[in-house]
């Protein structure tokens, strides 16, 4: 389980096509300070296994499945990262609960720069925009962050500085990809409510929740 707290902005430094999947080298001092093998590290938001570490860097293999639904098929040699270990029994939970699954792909639509933070406005996938809510969490390319406005193909998220300067939204322009991952309590509570035969508001079909 990952908390979205973005420990390091990293790179690809190499990547091999093995034809039905590919394995990725990254550099990232604070995350491979020591890493073994089959230990988990989130790449931009996505749970990836350590087959070797060596200095800084360590190598992953991520299936045609994984590069298919993610933007992982997007990165290049110089490409920059976000990376983050797994939380730590009795850690602190700074962000919320990350799984590292990502749900679906949004794209950078546009950035908003004010003097002390920025809005950026990223589009949302039809199948789920039921499980994003104003002054909710979602997790962008692994990072934590509170949903400012949630509209029926969109929600914005203010960035402050430390969140500009330290991770992949600082760089990501307009039409570049993100990953996304929603709350999974949310899916907990409409799978729960679906096995009661019970509707949540707001979904498709649905009239209201009943008790």
């Amino acid at each position: 389980m990952f908390t979205g707290i973005v420990e390091e902005l990293g790179e690809v430094t190499a990547v091999e096509n093995l034809g039905d999947a590919s394995r990725f080298r990254l550099r990232g001092p604070v995350v491979t300070e020591g890493a073994r093998h089959g230990d988990s590290i989130a790449v931009n938001g996505v749970c990836l296994t350590v087959v070797e570490h060596e200095g800084d860097e360590f190598t992953a293999d991520v299936m045609a499945e994984t590069l298919d639904r993610s933007s992982l098929g997007v990165l290049a040699v110089g490409s920059r990262v976000n990376l983050e270990r797994p939380m730590a029994v009795g850690d602190r939970l700074g962000g919320h609960i990350v799984q590292g699954h990502v749900d679906g792909t949004g794209e950078v639509i546009e950035r908003k720069p004010s003097e002390n933070w920025e809005i950026v406005k990223i589009s949302l996938p039809a199948d789920l925009t039921r499980y994003v809510v104003e002054k909710g969490s979602i997790t962008v390319d692994g990072i934590s962050l509170t949903v400012v406005e949630a509209g029926p193909d969109f929600f914005t998220v203010s960035l402050i500085p430390t969140t500009l300067d330290l991770t992949t939204l600082g760089l990501k322009q307009p039409g570049d990809p993100v990953n996304l991952e929603v709350d999974v309590i949310a899916k907990y509570v409409e799978r729960l409510l679906g096995s009661r035969g019970e509707q949540p508001a707001g979904l498709p079909g649905s009239q209201g929740a009943t008790s």
